[in-house]
């Protein structure tokens, strides 16, 4: 079962170079613009005029966070993971080439604050560090050379509760586009209809005429399906001509559609046009799932009219060594590794995030709960010398939202409502926390599961304004799509049912209040419920489980990450079902047992004393301890009923799952050999088994590339690296360092142990093993040819892992 659930993802790596490049943005000719930028971390105003002497500025492509490439530091904040912020400059010199009538730059986000300038003009200023924008450059445009000077001002470092990188971390593109062509985010479809015999898809168009027209102005709307066959059309001559923005509807009528679903996620393709006088102008495509949404007060959640249990996992953006900027393969791998252990969820906690992560959700069949905010009008508690440690500090994004935050959910809505994933849009997470910073007189006398920071506070803002921003927040998500429902996280259950916050939104999401379900659903009965932020116990998920009113929940997390560190050394929250390089740990394997539909099981270890009798989820999988040492040995299975062997003879006699814990136990005198556990169906037959070895002193590392083929275009391919004795079992004690060394056309993003106590340089070139194993990230440079990655450590055999760049 190993191999299988958790194997290199190598399946759906071809679906990243199907995924069209091109920008979200529904119009003209989009390309990346990432490379041959400047880059000074400082702030000198005058980095805006062209004349500026960039000269010995450093030269880099982008996406580029500058935080993940500091020194880490305990004097820093724990919430960003000891790393710092900073204000940066970048500036790229340009020329435009093409003939189009108007020029747009796109950014997909940029931590924060940032400021963009063309030849000296000043552009437009954008605070949100995880929203898209978009800028027109036609009117300052010049003939040879031009600069854009972007300012990222992220000297308010502490200013979020996890890390967040600073930098332009995401791709940006140049739009090259006519006079006339579609808006920004302007195409956009529903399902209206879907039965087996035919779907009804309405495709809504916004045509941007930056003069008037005096052709006969026309828009189309094809459909095809996943095998480029045409299933429906419809083309409409667009009824006004005048400068500006002209709307137009169509409905394309498609037989027997094919319905996205979780384990089919089947894709359409939108192609929509405008043409004048039958001349094709401009156009996009964009890809469209047919399935059907429904939630029930009492039902729960039915996807395509199939009632079922959402079982999801809240995650940040970053990716450990990589900081914020993430390549498309590390989504794809984390991802992939989620769905093996029964995941079908994600939750994008709490910003919206790369485009690219929705269109793998689309392809491999995740449903998404987007979400707009950590805060909204007044600052939360962001804590600098450790987790829930010490005096806190109040920086963050309050004092943009007034003006912005209306504009940010509104484009949220409108550059991801097209993926079919998106079932659920959240306008914020955790704003009701009490007393952090509403508070209301409930307070006192009440306790719920998190921290309350003591009871009522008259001189705190008081929560009713919460229902007040909830009800404007969800009117800005309906005036763009009704087509999803709106949800909030609510961390304050008991002090926002006395406000309008639950009635505002659609759905109500409840963080680590599952003993609020059945007193709530009895008192609110019209109301949907569903745990929006879980902690990871088997409790949390029988709640959900044994509840058809709770329509699911989303784990905190789905992958350790960044921020919200312990006291140093601690690099960031180490909950995730997966480590910083996304492989499972003990925990990962405990929830595969109670989601995973494909047979499965493991056993981890620990000590134990005669009589003790704890049981933990967290048991790694090691067989090396003292001859005649208690050990208790723990499986996790999905099996009914499982037994223990050690070198082929019965150890722990076959004993039922327990439904209570979720694991079964044996004690055990450790004796070294290959010990296994063999899940058994109800006849006795081995459905699933799992096997662990003892291991000898290190001796060889042993290396292997989740694929040996990789685009020269900057792919990037993923590296395991274990340290074996020599009989090739993985010395899951070793803690050796590792060097690594690279000939041929690539670099060294980053070497990636998973060790949450390793502060050591995230930069370099060598890096500490952790349980034995470690990752490294490589990624191609442009030119095609042999790539040689070796791995040396000191008294060890090396190993060397070949790669072509093509």
């Amino acid at each position: 079962m190993k191999n299988k659930l958790f194997a290199s993802a190598l399946l759906i790596i071809a679906m990243l170079a199907l995924m069209p490049l091109r920008a979200q943005v529904s119009f003209g000719d989009a390309r990346k613009f990432n490379d041959g930028w400047l880059f000074c971390l400082s702030d000198d105003s005058l980095s805006l005029r062209n004349d500026y002497d960039d000269g010995k500025w450093r030269r880099l492509d982008l996406p580029h966070d500058w935080s993940i490439e500091a020194q880490l530091s305990p004097s820093l904040a724990s919430c960003t993971g000891y790393l710092p912020g900073g204000i940066g400059w970048y500036r790229k010199h340009f020329t435009v080439t093409d003939r189009a009538a108007r020029h747009y730059i796109y950014f997909e986000g940029v931590y924060n604050r940032s400021e963009v300038y063309l030849n000296g003009h000043l552009l437009g200023k954008r605070p949100n560090g995880y929203i898209s924008f978009l800028y027109d450059l036609t009117p300052y445009l010049q003939e040879g050379d031009n600069v854009i000077a972007v300012r990222v001002d992220h000297s308010r470092y502490a200013d979020s509760r996890w890390y967040t990188g600073s930098g332009i971390y995401r791709d940006v593109w140049m739009i090259s586009a006519p006079q006339t062509h579609f808006a920004q985010w302007g195409v956009a479809w529903q399902a209206a209809s879907i039965s087996d015999r035919r779907a009804t898809v309405t495709v809504d168009m916004e045509v941007k005429k930056h003069e008037t027209e005096k052709g006969r102005l026309e828009v189309s709307a094809t459909l095809y399906d996943a095998e480029g066959k045409q299933v429906a059309q419809r083309r409409s001559r667009l009824s006004d001509n005048a400068k500006g923005i002209t709307k137009q509807t169509v409905s394309l009528n498609v037989p027997k559609p094919h319905r996205w679903n979780l384990t089919d996620p089947y894709l359409y393709t939108l192609k929509t046009e405008i043409y004048r006088n039958g001349e094709r102008i401009d156009g996009c495509e964009t890809n469209v799932g047919l399935r059907t949404l429904q939630f029930d007060a009492n039902k729960g959640f039915a996807l395509n009219g199939q009632w079922m249990k959402v079982k999801g996992v809240c995650l940040h953006h970053d990716a450990g060594v990589l900081g914020a900027v993430v390549p498309p393969e590390v989504w794809e791998r984390r991802l992939t590794n989620l769905k093996a252990i029964g995941v079908n969820a994600i939750r994008m906690s709490h910003n919206p995030q790369a485009p690219v992560l929705y269109d793998l959700c689309d392809r491999l069949g995740f449903l998404v709960m987007d979400e707009a905010s950590d805060e909204w009008e007044f600052p939360k508690r962001k804590w600098v010398k450790g987790w829930n440690v010490g005096e806190p500090s109040y920086d963050g994004s309050f004092d943009f939202f007034e003006e912005w935050i209306e504009r940010d959910v509104t484009d949220m809505v409108r550059r991801d409502r097209n993926h079919p994933c998106v079932f659920l849009w959240s306008i914020g997470n955790e704003v009701d926390y009490p007393n952090d910073p509403y508070s209301h007189p409930v307070l006192d006398g009440t306790t719920i599961n998190q921290p309350m920071f003591g009871g009522y506070k008259p001189e705190a803002p008081s929560a009713m304004r919460i229902g007040v921003i909830a009800k404007r927040l969800a009117a800005c998500v309906r005036a763009v799509d009704t087509s999803r429902p709106v949800t909030g996280a609510l961390a304050g259950v008991v002090m926002s049912n006395q406000t309008e916050y639950p009635e505002a939104v659609d759905v109500v999401g409840y963080n680590y209040t599952e003993n609020r379900y059945d007193i709530d659903h009895a008192t609110y009965p019209d109301r949907v419920i569903y745990g929006s932020e879980t902690g990871v116990g088997i409790e949390a998920w029988h709640a959900v489980r044994d509840k058809d009113f709770i329509f699911g929940q989303f784990l905190w997390t789905g992958t350790d990450y960044l921020g919200e560190a312990g006291r140093w050394p601690s690099r960031g929250l180490y909950t995730g079902l997966l480590d910083f390089g996304s492989f499972p740990k003990p925990r990962g394997y405990f929830r595969a047992s109670l989601w995973s539909e494909q047979p499965m099981a493991y056993i981890g270890t620990y000590p134990i004393r005669k009589g003790e009798n704890w049981l933990s989820m967290d048991a790694w999988d090691t067989w090396n301890y003292e001859p005649g040492e208690l050990i208790r040995v723990v499986c996790y299975t999905n099996a009914p009923q499982a037994r223990l062997l050690l070198d082929g003879k019965e150890v722990g006699e076959m004993k039922p799952y327990d439904d209570k814990t979720g694991i079964i136990f044996w004690d055990i005198p450790y004796r070294p050999g290959t010990l296994w556990v063999e899940g058994c169906n109800a006849n006795g037959s081995v459905a699933s088994s799992y096997r662990i070895s003892s291991s000898t002193h290190p001796y060889a590392l042993r290396a292997r590339a989740d694929r040996s083929n990789l685009s020269a275009n900057k792919a990037t391919a993923h590296i395991t690296v274990e340290v074996v004795d020599k009989e090739g079992t993985v010395v899951k004690l070793s803690d050796n360092d590792i060097t690594c060394r690279i000939e041929g056309p690539a670099r060294l993003l980053g070497l990636e142990g998973s060790n949450n106590s390793d502060m050591s340089d995230y930069t370099d070139n060598h890096h500490r093993v952790f349980r034995g194993r470690l990752l490294a990230y490589i990624q191609t440079t442009g030119e095609k040819g042999t790539i040689r990655v070796s791995f040396s450590s000191p008294l060890l055999k090396g190993a060397e892992v070949v790669l072509t760049a093509e």
